[in-house]
């Protein structure tokens, strides 16, 4: 059996949480992961020592050093409040981005519409 991970960098934690944050921002799923994030935090310990027990069998879906990392990382209150921050600021980055596609693609469909009506 391979060996527990008990200790995590601030940077792989960092990234990990970076990762996780880009994967709920992009399913649009941004606030209410914060919501539920939040809820939860004072419990952050209790959640990240569950994420170990159900270890096992989360590992055979998931990589297991990368699962280990990110249960240890959960334990650290800092991290967590690092995972909302981003996660706050990738949802606002996307929605942000889709704003501008949304007005970029009005504003082609308007121009559309001139040319068609001085073609008239």
């Amino acid at each position: 059996m391979a060996d527990v991970i008990v200790e995590v960098s601030k940077d792989d934690a960092h990234e990990l949480m970076d990762r996780t944050a880009k994967f709920i921002a992009e399913r649009r799923m941004g606030s209410a992961a914060i919501l539920l994030i939040e809820s939860l935090k004072p419990l952050n310990f209790i959640a990240s020592q569950i994420l170990y027990m159900i270890a096992p069998f989360a590992e055979l879906i998931f990589k297991p050093e990368e699962y280990q990392k990110f249960a240890c990382s959960l334990e650290n209150r800092d991290n967590v409040k690092y995972l909302i921050n981003k996660i706050d600021e990738m949802d606002a980055n996307f929605h942000r981005e889709l704003k501008a596609e949304k007005k970029k693609a009005k504003e082609l469909k308007k121009k559309k519409k001139l040319l068609k009506n001085k073609v008239k």
